[in-house]
Formats: structure tokens, sequence, C-alpha cells
């Protein structure tokens, strides 16, 4: 993994939300290919039950100031930074006043998903490719984590497709148990659709489910993994069916030779 670039992107991290099968593996890959000599970019949502003071996380002027358009409204884009104590690691933290400064993550304090979650999942995986932009950074592999994350492998083979900084670059989806009961807000493929991208690509989006999420991920990734013992069924043989390279399970305890195996042979070739 010496010197290789890769961009990891995730809808939780530890230590700054708590740990999940999705925050742990988001931290420890990482941390591995740090370890290695690989070169690691890392960046998750800025969510407001997030401790700025705490964790020291500072806005990068010269990376923020630019408008989204999400669904033809202009969204301004803020780019925050912090470093994981002791692992000499950047968290990159994308922001946004309407849709991340409320205080919790993806749910209300009843349970309730965000109307709007299909509208952060646009943000989220436009506001990174446009921050890789800026930095000039061009990853080997993007492994992507958490479906709040998973709009990204298809914004980046659709939308972002003629952008040269990522002609080469793998995608990496890892899938987990992590999921939501019912859909996200059933305009979402409209909103998706207002960005030109091809509706046959988002089709199954008319039912924005988690599986069908997934499935859009999958899709659009050059490689997969397993990330949790079991996963719903659908979408088990969603991915034998998928015709793509697909690591096993491997707990956070054992992956580091998988991963590194998985990586160099499957993903880079």
């Amino acid at each position: 993994m010496k010197d290789k670039r890769i961009l990891y992107v995730s809808s939780e991290v530890v230590p700054y939300l708590p740990e999940t099968e999705i925050s742990s593996m988001s931290f420890e890959a990482p941390r591995m290919v740090n370890q290695l000599g690989g070169q690691i970019r890392i960046f998750m949502p800025r969510y407001g039950n997030i401790n700025e003071r705490r964790h020291q996380l500072h806005e990068v002027i010269r990376l923020s100031g630019i408008n989204l358009v999400i669904n033809d409204l202009d969204m301004p884009l803020i780019i925050k930074v912090a470093s994981i104590p002791k692992e000499r690691i950047q968290v990159y933290f994308i922001d946004n006043d309407e849709y991340f400064k409320r205080k919790a993550t993806l749910t209300d304090e009843d349970g309730n998903l965000f109307p709007d979650n299909d509208e952060r999942a646009i943000f989220f995986a436009k506001g990174v490719i446009e921050t890789v932009k800026k930095l000039n950074w061009s990853p080997d592999i993007i492994h992507v984590h958490g479906w709040l994350a998973s709009l990204l492998p298809l914004y980046l083979k659709e939308y972002y497709k003629d952008e040269p900084l990522f002609n080469e670059s793998k995608i990496v989806t890892s899938i987990y148990n992590q999921s939501f009961d019912g859909t996200l807000n059933t305009d979402m493929h409209s909103k998706i659709k207002f960005d030109n991208i091809d509706d046959q690509a988002i089709s199954v989006l008319d039912k924005p489910t988690y599986n069908n999420l997934m499935k859009v991920a999958i899709n659009h990734s050059d490689a997969l993994i397993i990330g949790s013992e079991e996963l719903p069924e659908e979408l088990t043989n969603y991915l034998q069916n998928s015709k793509k390279p697909v690591l096993d399970f491997h707990s956070k305890d054992d992956f580091s030779e998988a991963y590194t195996e998985f990586y160099n042979t499957q993903v880079l070739g």
C-alpha cells in the first residue's frame, strides 16, 4: 500500500461518533493504510452533534465558499478539518447549516428519518468530490462506507464521468447491515434526475429503500466488501450476481491482511 492514495468516504467515523461497524471500520481501514505508508484522506458529514470544540474542528476557508446546486437550490459548502489524536490522520467534514446543523445524525429524537436525508446524501456526495477536486488529489481507490455516502459511486460514474482527476480511480463500497426502515423521500429520484443523471441508472430509486440505495452503489462500484456478518438476503443475492470482485466479511480484528490483498489484487489489479 506504500504511496497508494486512498480516499475514505463515510457516513460516520470513530472518534467523532459512537462506535458501530461502520464508524469503526471507517477508522481502522485508513489507519492500517496509513501505517503501511499509503496516503489517505477521510471525509464525513459534520453533524450538529459532533462537538467541534472537543475535537478541534476548524473551517478551511480556501476549500469553503462554493455553492452546490441541490434540486435547483444553491446550497453553500463549508469544509472543516480535524486531526485524529495520536494517528496523524486528517478528517475533512462536509458542512452546511441547512443540512447538518441539527443536533442529530440521521433521525429525530423519536427515531424518524429526517425528510431531507435524500438531499443530504446528494449534497455529501457532491461536496466530497468538489473538495477533492479543489485539493487536486487524485485517489487510486475511493472506499465508501454507509448509506448516506452511497450516492458517491453514482455521482462519480455519471455526473463527474468526464472529470480527469478520477479517470484512474477505482471505487470500493462496503455493504453493511446498518440500514433503515421504510424509504427516504420519494422525490429522491427526480432530485437526482435534475443533475441529468441517466434515468436507467437510478430507476430503482423510485422507491428509495435501503436495499435499493445499496443496489445503485453496487452497480457503480468496481469492487465490493461485505461489511457485516449477515446482510439482507436480497443484497447478498444481488452481490453474488454483480459479477464484480467481492471480499467476504472480516471483523475489525482480522481484516488487515485481507483488505490489503483485496486492494492490491482485485481492485488495483
